[in-house]
Formats: structure tokens, C-alpha cells, sequence
């Protein structure tokens, strides 16, 4: 049975964290708690996506948009499962959803170290920003 590339719904949380949680270069925090995710696929519907075996979820991505840029965000795939695909096909999928709402650039963060993922995402078309530096605060610090 081929790959089914499904929405993602709060109801996948605990299978989604375990699969990020397993995956190196993946960086969770306290934003990607229950509550946040859920807040996050209520104001991006149709925009994260997940991969089932069968039953068994095998990849996901989580993407949204601020009105201008997208952002992808925890793209995952089981090490069982990588090097079919998977990954490029739920990229595609969420660009052309992106596409649909008028989304036409997307922007993602990857872990400077995280040297299979700038690999993954530099052979399927992205490009590095080196004019840009990203800063970060925490509200109320």
C-alpha cells in the first residue's frame, strides 16, 4: 500500500512528538506543546501534513503563514522510512497549499549543525540566506 499524505490534526500529537522527538536535528521547546501545536493547526488549516504506512505515521510537517511568508517547521520522516520520497512529496504538498492561500515565498529553520537536513533541503531547490542573520527574544524577558 503506497504512502497516504493526510491533514495533520491535534489528535496526532503524542505519535507527532514521539516521531520529532526521535529524529535528530529537531528542536522542540516549550512552543511545541499540546496546546501551541493545536493553536498553531487552528490558525494554519490544511497546512501541516503527515505520511501514514498504513496506520503507522511515518513523516510530518508542521507549516503555517503570517499573511506574507510561510514558515515550515519539524519536517520529519521515520528513519525507517527516509530516502522514498517521503520527505520531498509532503514539501511539495505544503508549498502548493501555500500557493492556494497566496503564500508566495516560504521561509524554514534549520539547526546549523543539522548537516543530512541542509543536504535534504539544499538538493530539492532551497537556498541558503547568507545576507540574513535571525534573531530571537523570549516576550517578557
Amino acid at each position: 500500500m503506497p504512502i497516504e499524505i493526510d491533514e495533520m490534526t491535534i489528535e496526532h500529537f503524542d505519535t507527532l512528538l514521539a516521531l520529532w522527538r526521535a529524529s535528530e536535528g529537531i528542536g522542540l521547546s516549550s512552543t511545541d506543546s499540546r496546546e501551541r501545536i493545536s493553536a498553531y493547526l487552528t490558525r494554519n488549516p490544511g497546512l501541516s501534513l503527515i505520511a501514514l504506512d498504513n496506520d503507522d505515521l511515518v513523516g510530518a510537517i508542521l507549516c503555517g503563514h503570517d499573511g506574507r511568508r510561510g514558515y515550515i517547521h519539524h519536517l520529519a520522516v521515520a528513519e525507517t522510512h527516509r530516502h522514498q520520497g517521503i520527505g520531498t512529496t509532503l514539501v511539495a504538498r505544503v508549498l502548493l497549499e501555500l500557493e492556494k492561500v497566496g503564500i508566495d515565498k516560504c521561509h524554514l529553520f534549520v539547526i546549523a549543525e543539522n548537516a543530512p537536513a541542509l543536504a535534504f533541503w539544499r538538493c530539492i531547490g532551497w537556498q541558503d540566506r547568507v545576507e540574513l542573520k535571525m534573531l530571537s527574544r523570549f516576550i517578557g524577558e
